[in-house]
Formats: structure tokens, sequence, C-alpha cells
């Protein structure tokens, strides 16, 4: 039976790995998960460590926070050691972030195969880092594991294999339908002082939206006019909190801390609009059937669009308040993507448990140095 190393680096990596654990786990396969650390503390990877049943993890890299090539370069470092002592058949891998890169080139070079969830998801806005990683782990992948249609013809039109190429659906999906009836149950909003229905959640953490204090401040000031129409409740993650301390946030923006994962899932449920720059919150409000606003000029998920019901609308006062308010007003379709069902670890692990092939030959193998 096969040994795959599961890697999580950040806190939607945890949602997404889950299933993929589970899936191998119920085929009899080894895992060991690995948390590199690039996103850890108690209050908030712990928390979703907690709600999602997931085990603490098997080896904790520690690697912290830096420049990308500082993080990048402290996670091949600490993952190097760790391949080479276990010695796996695979390395899974999912999402985009630093640690994704990482540890899928520590694998690549290792002679473990290497399993990308998540692939062939493109923006094609190469001044986003994460497009750089998604489409670099993806180069030195042999099992490309994709959510969606479009995912499935960026990988073709690419030049990948056949054979590479698994369409399995979105895992984030098999965590959100495990966990919603117990992330309803919970009585986030009632802590909150919230109604069902009657209320926009919000969330801000990419760089192109945060990091700019004149980009911040502007969309600081467009969720002030919402409120005018509805309550606004915004989660503020950690590098957004820092730096909305030296901007002035209308009252009726109301400010919490970071939710735990079935919080979050219960706030997203009871929302009547979400406006967001996280591809995730894409895919789990279409699931959930509630509208989402993405508050950038670009998605690596289209399909949330097309098949979904996710609206791109950058940052544009004018457009943005029109389409909230339109939503608001009239509604918006219900629709969700083919296989977003539940089964896509099932889906992950029946691949890789009947087809991991020998592994490649290492460079020690071949006397290498």
């Amino acid at each position: 039976m096969i040994h795959a190393i599961c890697v999580a680096g950040a806190r939607p990596n945890l949602i997404k790995i889950k299933p993929v654990i589970d899936g191998l786990e119920s085929l009899g396969a080894k895992t060991t998960f690995v948390h590199t650390g690039q996103h850890y503390d108690e209050a908030m990877s712990g928390v979703f460590l907690h709600d999602l049943g997931l085990r603490q993890p098997d080896r904790s890299l520690g690697v912290g926070s830096g420049t990308h090539a500082e993080q990048t370069a402290r996670v091949m470092v600490a993952f190097e050691p760790v391949v080479d002592e276990l010695r796996p058949d695979v390395v899974v891998v999912v999402g985009d972030v630093n640690s994704t890169l990482g540890c899928a080139l520590v694998a690549a070079k290792s002679g473990a195969m290497v399993a990308h969830v998540e692939a062939g998801l493109r923006s094609r806005d190469w001044s986003m880092p994460e497009e750089v990683n998604r489409v670099v782990t993806d180069r030195v992948s042999d099992y490309l594991f994709a959510p969606s249609a479009d995912a499935v013809a960026n990988l073709q039109a690419e030049g990948y294999r056949a054979d590479q190429i698994h369409l399995v659906g979105n895992v984030m999906v098999d965590s959100l339908l495990t966990n919603l009836d117990k992330a309803i149950g919970h009585d986030t909003l009632a802590r909150l002082g919230l109604r069902a229905g009657h209320y926009a959640l919000v969330t801000l953490h990419r760089p192109a939206n945060v990091d700019d204090l004149g980009v911040l401040g502007h969309l600081i000031d467009i969720l002030g006019c919402l409120a005018e129409d509805i309550p606004v409740v915004f989660p503020v993650h950690p590098r957004t909190r820092a730096r909305l301390e030296d901007l002035a946030v209308p009252a009726a923006v109301t400010l919490v801390e970071p939710c735990g994962y079935l919080d979050f899932v219960a706030l997203e449920h009871g929302a009547a609009l979400v406006l967001t720059d996280s591809g995730g919150i894409q895919e789990e409000t279409t699931v959930l059937g509630v509208p989402c606003l993405t508050l950038r000029d670009n998605t690596e998920r289209p399909i949330t669009v097309t098949e979904g019901t996710n609206q791109v609308v950058g940052r544009s006062p004018e457009r943005v308040l029109t389409a909230a308010r339109n939503v608001l007003s009239n509604g918006w379709p219900k629709r969700c993507p083919a296989l977003w069902d539940g089964r896509a670890g099932a889906r992950i692990a029946d691949v890789l448990v009947g087809g991991v092939p020998q592994r490649r030959l290492r460079p020690s193998d071949l006397g290498a140095g």
C-alpha cells in the first residue's frame, strides 16, 4: 500500500487536505500530515484543526512568514529532510501558496511522485504570486487533480498528457458539505447579534487590496456606503487588521475577530451577500447558493461566475454598489458546477491508490550528488 505525505501550509489548505487524507486512509494508505507553518497560530490554524476534525500534524516545519523567496526557501530546506527520511511514494500538495510550490519542488527532485490538488486554475494575472505558484506546481506534478471542467481545459491547452489530468471535483466542497449542519447549529449569528438573510459578510486579505492604504481605504469607504443599506460584518484577517489601524472605519461596518472554520461557514450560510477577494469563498458561496461579489479584476475560478453565484466586480464604487443593491433587491440565480458533490477526496484517493507507479529514480540512486 502506498505512503503519501499530505502537505498543508495555510489555513485554506487545511480545509482542502482533510478530504484527501480521509479518502486515502479509507483505502488503507499510510498518510503523513505535514504542516509547514506558513500560517500557524492557535487562534486560527489551531481552531481550524479542531473544527475540521483534523489530527495534529505528524510533522510541523514552523517556517513562519517572510518574503516570497525567504518563505519558499525555508519550506524547501525544512521539507527536504522529511522526504529523505520518509521516502514517500507520493507527495500531495494543495492550492497555490508558497508551501505548495516549495514542497512540490522538493518532492519532484527527490524521486517521489507529486500530486497537485486544484490543478489547472488560472487567473492569467502574473502580478499575483499565487498564479506563479500554481503554474509552476502543475509543471512539476505527475498527477493533476482538477476541480472543474475549465481547469481541465487549461491543462489540455498547456500540453499536459491526458493520463496526468483527472477531473475530480472540489475538495473544499467536501469539507463544506461534511460540516455544514454542524456549522449551522452553532450560535454564531446570535453571538454577533445577526439575523439570517439580513447582513453582508466581507473578507479582504489579498495584497493588492490591503497592502496599499489608498486602495484599502477606498474599499472601506465602499463598505461604509453599503452599510447604509444593510449591516456589514467584517472578520478581519491579521494582515488586514494592522493596516486598518491607520484608517477611519465607519461605525456601521462591524469589525470582528478572525473566525474558526465552523463559525465562518455559519456566517457565509446566513449572509444575504458576501463580498470577498478570496478564491475559496467564491467556491463555498456558490455551493451554498449565496450571492458573492469578488472585489478583484479577475478570478482563477471563473466557473463560479459561469456556473455559480459569483460576480467579479473590481473596486469601482459605482460598480460594486450597483451590483450589491441589485442582488439585495432581486436576488441571484443559484447554480453549482458538476462534481461539486462532496466526493472529490474519494476520487483522488481512488486514482492515487490505484495508479501510483514506481517512484522516480532518486539522485542518490543514480550516484548523483
